[in-house]
């Protein structure tokens, strides 16, 4: 007997149903058989059924002599159903990696509970993304098993019935079976959560719901939309038969009477000289099911049971009367209501634009403020890179510098005490850009920002570019996206000072943006705090964080591939730990790019965290990530160059160089020179990791080359040499390489006072190869020999 049951009914989805069935059949929970049903398909879909068949034993086809419709096939595949839990999946739908061993870890933590819900998230034909509206009903606080009553709030969820596990005996004790017609979720899902004596969530995405272009039934104009009257009839139906559940009648009523208006108010569902037979229906069932219900009682704790808003009361009294002319006049009034506010809206904000233009005008013809400077990064994405830590030692330095940091709602908190926080778009924020001497950035500022005389614009990029960066982009179209590039080049007119880490920096930086800045080659200040840190702050970090104090923790970063829509990375965190063992911690740090936000990414596997999993998607400092971790996992992200400075472990795993590299584009050959170990399948990154070869002598001696040849400078001082040259105006004499094997230590108070610039170290360096162009692997390779 399998643990789960997969039932998918196929009928002319030949395009969709071998992606289907593959998300079944590559789950890394081998216990289940797939049940997939051909009903009567004039396509494809039977010979794709039979050829899985022949392909895998768990799939078990059934084909059906004709179509008989979604709820008839579905219980063909219940008779042969022989699982713990049945599951259903439409032919064009999808598992998400990693569901069922997610579905099987909730059943066995909650008891094997009737039912289980889990979230799913509407994919478009377009390849967007988005995750169920409701997806905070799933949260898994409060107990693991309850009833319905306890939490009827679930009834908002979209009712379907593949977004659930059923207990097969519990299926067979209701009797439960789908009838034929369209809506056939609704007599099946509704009885099956009010008669499950122990019910379950799971937060996390188990179900990609396609919504195809053309032909999916929901978009389809007919008469076979009236099946829904008679799907409600047989749920009222079973409410009659089980007088015990009497009291959800006036709350079913209520979700009778919103289905049946959202099916009227759809436009494309209805055929126009049928719509008023349709409101005719409504309001005959609405009469005839609230007139029998009795007196309204409040489930125990239901959310649902407080009284709807008042709009909601007058549209469902008209459709009770059946006044369809006076429902159609408020659906319109409604919908110019709703247009009329998106109008005001865009006359508001471009009201407000224009003011705001206005106020920087204004602001501009105001003296400059040399005592002010601002600073932001990544999009506004909190107090983070290379302008934090050049902010910070600033107020160490001239504490008589009144800095600002401009950062977008939601990440307010992470501006440090005696900064100023600014709010993109404000008032405020245009007077500083306008006033402020001192201009700070890592990627670029408001396109309206025209810098005026007097004023310091300080570029600090985002790290060691490997990728394609500036007018390399325009060979590269899926990179460059709809780049202006005479608007970036105007940007880069307006830099004073161009930060650098290395020579291969300087070098890319001053041919893919043209301009007369001065580049600092001074090293990475974001890495300052690696040479810093203390024991006792790594220990901080990592009890922070949930990490226990003898485990081995990953840091997984992928980065953003530009010729992709989705962010499934490669690696399967949840399977790398189950291969590993105990002893090991994943922290999944997804790489968000200009045009995504840190939001949860319904395409994203790991799901919420735990076993081992810690989504640190949202936390605003990577380098506490980089010091709480022991090794790095990542692909093709900057941030390997950071983390060498730590001298831990890095290993590449590289799955898709080829595509990315013709893609994007890259100005060395990664696999000739990583700073460790290089796997190119998730396969060969677990043997890494099953093995001593991750940090063994080999790992350490391509990190050391690594290092040698693009970190030079990072002594732990790269941001005190900013400030002092920008700040202070101390231009002193370029930075000398540091050995490897003698980083500096943090100077004394008074040495620090009159620190400009790392003096020469004696002994020995192999940091002279940073100082050679890096334009092709036959250059570095000699470099690095």
């Amino acid at each position: 007997m399998p643990r789960f049951s997969v039932i998918v009914p196929a009928y002319q989805v030949q395009a969709y149903l071998p992606e289907c069935l593959e998300s079944v059949l590559a789950q890394d929970w081998p216990d289940f058989e797939l049940i997939a049903v051909d009903d009567g398909s004039p396509d494809g879909c039977g010979a794709l059924i039979a050829d899985a068949a022949r392909r895998d034993h768990r799939v078990r086809p059934v084909h059906l002599p004709a179509n008989t419709g979604l709820g008839p096939a579905r219980n063909a595949g219940l008779a042969h159903a022989s699982g713990d839990y049945l599951l259903f999946l439409d032919g064009d739908d999808t598992l998400t990696p990693g569901a069922l061993r997610a579905v099987a870890d909730r059943l066995a933590a909650t008891g094997d509970p009737d039912v289980l819900v889990y979230d799913y998230a509407r994919t478009t034909w377009s390849g967007t993304a988005a995750r169920n509206q409701y997806a905070q009903l799933l949260a898994e606080d409060g107990p693991d098993v309850f009833r319905l009553a306890d939490r009827p709030a679930l009834l908002r969820l979209l009712m379907v019935v593949w977004n659930k596990a059923y207990r097969r005996d519990f299926v067979q004790r209701q009797g439960l079976a789908f009838p034929p017609g369209y809506y056939e979720d609704t007599p099946w899902t509704f009885p099956a959560l009010a008669t499950a004596e122990s019910i379950a969530v799971l937060d996390r995405v188990c179900v990609h719901y396609r919504q195809r272009r053309r032909g999916n039934i929901l978009g389809t104009t007919g008469r076979g939309h009236f099946d829904i009257f008679d799907q409600y009839d047989r749920v009222f139906a079973f409410l009659d038969s089980r007088p015990e559940l009497a009291r959800w009648r006036p709350l079913m009523v209520r979700r009778m009477t919103d289905h049946l208006t959202a099916v009227y108010t759809a436009r494309g569902r209805l055929p126009r000289d049928s719509r008023a037979e349709f409101f005719r229906r409504a309001a005959a069932h609405c009469r005839r099911y609230r007139c029998a219900a009795p007196a309204p009682a409040a489930v125990d704790g239901a959310v649902d049971s407080a009284p709807p808003r008042l709009a909601v009361r007058v549209r469902h009294g008209l459709v009770r009367l059946g006044w369809h002319r006076p429902f159609r006049l408020l659906a319109g009034a409604q919908r110019l209501r709703r247009a009329a506010a998106r109008h005001a809206r865009w006359l508001l904000r471009r009201t407000r634009r224009a003011a705001l233009g206005l106020h920087y005008r204004l602001q501009r013809r105001l003296p400059v403020r040399p005592d002010h400077a601002v600073f932001t990064a990544h999009w506004h994405r909190g107090y983070a890179g290379d302008p934090a830590a050049i902010e910070a030692k600033l107020r160490e330095l001239c504490p008589g510098m009144r800095t600002a940091w401009v950062a977008a709602p939601g990440y307010e908190d992470t501006v440090p005490g005696g900064v100023r926080w600014l709010r993109p778009g404000t008032a405020a924020y245009w007077t500083a850009l306008a006033r402020s001497k001192y201009l700070v950035n890592n990627v670029h500022f408001d396109g309206r920002l025209a810098k005026r005389p007097g004023q310091v614009l300080l570029q600090t990029h985002r790290g060691t570019p490997l990728k394609h960066m500036g007018l390399d982009l325009q060979e590269r179209p899926a990179a460059a996206r709809d780049t202006d590039f005479a608007r970036l080049l105007r940007g880069v007119d307006s830099w004073d000072y161009s930060l650098s880490a290395n020579r291969h920096a300087t070098l890319t930086w001053e041919r893919v943006y043209p301009a007369d800045y001065t580049t600092l080659e001074y090293g990475q200040p974001r890495t300052d705090r690696f040479l810093r840190a203390t024991a006792q702050d790594v220990l901080r970090i990592r009890t922070e964080l949930g990490i226990p104090p003898s485990a081995t923790a990953i840091l997984y970063a992928p980065t953003h591939r530009d010729y992709r829509r989705s962010r499934r990375p490669a690696l399967d965190p949840h399977r790398l730990l189950r291969e590993l063992g105990p002893g090991f911690v994943v922290l999944v740090r997804p790489h968000f790019s200009s045009l995504e936000g840190p939001a949860y990414a319904a395409d994203v596997p790991w799901g919420p965290s735990g076993d081992g999993v810690i989504d640190v998607s949202g936390h605003p400092c990577v380098e506490d990530l980089c010091l709480a971790s022991d090794a790095l996992v990542t692909d093709y992200s900057s941030l390997m160059f950071d983390y060498v400075n730590l001298d831990r472990p890095v290993v590449v795993l590289t799955d898709d160089w080829e595509a990315y590299r013709a893609a994007r584009g890259t100005y060395f050959d990664l696999l000739r020179h990583p700073p460790g170990p290089v796997a190119r399948s998730e396969e060969e990154l677990i043997d890494i990791f099953a093995s001593p070869a991750w940090h063994g002598p080999r790992s350490a001696a391509l990190r050391a080359t690594f290092r040698s040849l693009f970190c030079p400078y990072d002594d732990g001082h790269a941001a005190e040499r900013v400030v002092r040259r920008v700040f202070l105006g101390d231009e002193g004499s370029p930075p000398d390489a540091v050995p490897l094997h003698e980083r500096r230590p943090a100077p004394s108070p008074e040495r620090a006072r009159r620190l400009a610039v790392p003096q020469p170290v004696p002994g020995p360096t192999t940091a002279h190869a940073s100082h050679v162009a890096i334009d092709s692997p036959d250059r570095l390779e000699t470099d690095r020999t």
